[in-house]
């Protein structure tokens, strides 16, 4: 199969000429180290945020003892920021050597909250990153069984395309969000309205005008076919928000809790760092205890904390993979990518790998799609992904100088070419067409991949179970579905057995 990519190079396979060439299938799937390298690029600059964001998630957030990670009594975030960066280094090159699929992997948003808020709060820091670490070996145990690959073989190709094209939906939700062209009202609670556009309902602010260029110059340059359209956006735009912040100081969005400037640059302020080398700390690796959390909560809430996170990482990496295959032109007769059970495998470790070093759990990031968007085909740009992560470790002080605004509009527009498969869908028979809207819809309204994908089983699932057409789902979408059913009604069950 051949495809063109964002930037319209066409896709063409061609014979192996050296030893990466072959290692690598470079030419086989008709990409060029060049291409692999610029994905790589690109996949790292519109990810590169989770260094910063996750030590503001879990690194603020103190346990049940009051402590905060590292066992201190004040938040360390250069320790979070190291040890992020260092799991998300290693488990990327290993997606790429291993598995030689171009998916990046870091610690999962919301998931990281919901150990930092959900977990952390009622034990120690080393007690849920245990339950993390046991969470990630049992989805190891179900990907070696075989378990994980018969689900997703199970459901019907719509579903699959819905899964895709939700993912494509969300993440332009997410660039759209992060840039602050979408945002949530402010008087949410006297109006039905609970987001809008921009500050006031319009676009303000100098931070607003980088995305806007940024976003226009990538379009402008694909439809040119330019060669590195993405990635020359993104840098363009941080180099376009560097010289703004150095004449009109705007300063940061955040500036401290109940104060916050609205037009102000998300994430980081763009500036020249003060140094660009600083040596990281990683203490944090191996502060972890496997089954401390069972003896302080109990079996029954230990479990149902497990089992969560459970469900939530088994099935977004699914989602993601398929979607990255997708865009990629990767996928089989089946809907599956290249060596599903490789990227499993790493993707289970990296869950593990993630609670031992005490940075979350690690999972497949969607915005490995703007490196596909790029013209990354293969594992290479995933090795490129993972050497920038390592090299970020000492780097920290460059990377921050990168604002939501600059890496943003990459995502807008992947969410837009990924959002292409919907005509995949057939919108005329309704026991597809209804699941398969559910799916897309409420991927971006939660904020959640899971979420959509567990509405688009459970209502496929009743449908044709009113329909009389039980026998044409899968048993094994049965068991998933009535899993995600736990899932949904994961509070009720909780008050139910006494454990909330």
């Amino acid at each position: 199969m051949s495809t063109t990519s964002f930037t319209g190079e066409r896709n063409v396979s061609r014979q192996p000429t050296n030893g990466l060439d072959r290692f690598f299938d470079i030419s086989r799937r008709g990409s060029t180290v060049g291409r692999e390298i610029r994905g790589g690029l690109v996949t790292f600059f519109t990810m590169a945020y989770i260094i910063v964001l996750n030590p503001l998630i879990i690194g603020t957030a103190a346990d049940a003892d009051g402590k905060f990670l590292g066992g201190g009594s004040a938040p360390n975030l250069a320790l979070v920021a190291a040890a992020t960066a260092l799991v998300a280094g290693v488990m990327t090159i290993f997606m790429g050597v291993f598995a030689n699929f171009p998916l990046a992997l870091a610690t999962g948003l919301g998931l990281n909250a919901f150990v930092a808020f959900s977990i952390a709060s009622k034990m120690s820091w080393a007690d849920a990153m245990g339950l993390v670490v046991l969470e990630g070996l049992i989805i190891l145990v179900l990907v070696l069984t075989g378990f994980r690959r018969a689900v997703f073989l199970a459901v019907p190709a719509s579903l699959k395309v819905a899964i895709s094209v939700g993912i494509g939906l969300f993440i332009a939700f997410i660039g759209l969000v992060d840039a602050g062209i979408v945002r949530r009202n402010p008087d949410a609670s006297n109006t039905p309205v609970p987001v809008g556009f921009g500050a006031g309902g319009e676009l303000q602010g100098w931070p607003t005008l980088v995305f806007v260029v940024g976003l226009l110059a990538i379009i402008v340059m694909m439809v040119m076919r330019v060669k590195g359209a993405i990635l020359i956006g993104i840098i363009g735009a941080t180099v376009l928000a560097i010289v703004v912040e150095s004449i009109a100081h705007i300063g940061p969005s955040f500036i401290k809790p109940g104060k916050i400037n609205p037009h102000g640059w998300g994430l980081n302020v763009p500036k020249l760092p003060d140094k660009w080398l600083d040596s990281p700390d990683f203490g944090l690796l191996g502060h972890f205890s496997l089954l401390g959390g069972w003896d302080r909560i109990g079996v029954i809430s230990a479990a149902l904390f497990v089992f969560t996170l459970l469900l939530a990482d088994f099935f977004d990496t699914m989602g993601t993979m398929t979607a990255i295959g997708a865009e990629a032109g990767l996928l089989d007769a089946d809907g599956m990518p290249p060596s599903t059970q490789r990227i499993l495998i790493v993707d289970s470790v990296a869950a593990a790998a993630g609670g031992a070093a005490s940075v979350s759990s690690n999972t497949s990031y969607i915005e490995s799609a703007a490196g596909v968007g790029e013209g990354a085909r293969t594992g290479l740009a995933s090795v490129v992904t993972g050497v920038l992560f390592l090299l970020a470790t000492f780097l920290a002080p460059v990377v921050a100088i990168i604002p939501y605004e600059a890496a943003t509009p990459a995502l807008v527009v992947v969410g837009f070419l990924m959002m292409m498969q919907v005509r995949g869908i057939d919108w005329d028979d309704f026991e597809i067409a209804i699941p398969a809207f559910l799916t897309i819809v409420l991927m971006p309204f939660t904020y959640s991949i899971s979420v959509g994908i567990g509405a688009g089983f459970v209502s496929y699932a009743l449908i044709k179970l009113v329909r009389g057409k039980f026998a044409q789902v899968h048993p094994l979408l049965w068991i998933v579905a009535a899993l995600f059913v736990i899932y949904f009604a994961i509070d009720p069950i909780q008050q139910v057995l006494g454990v909330k």
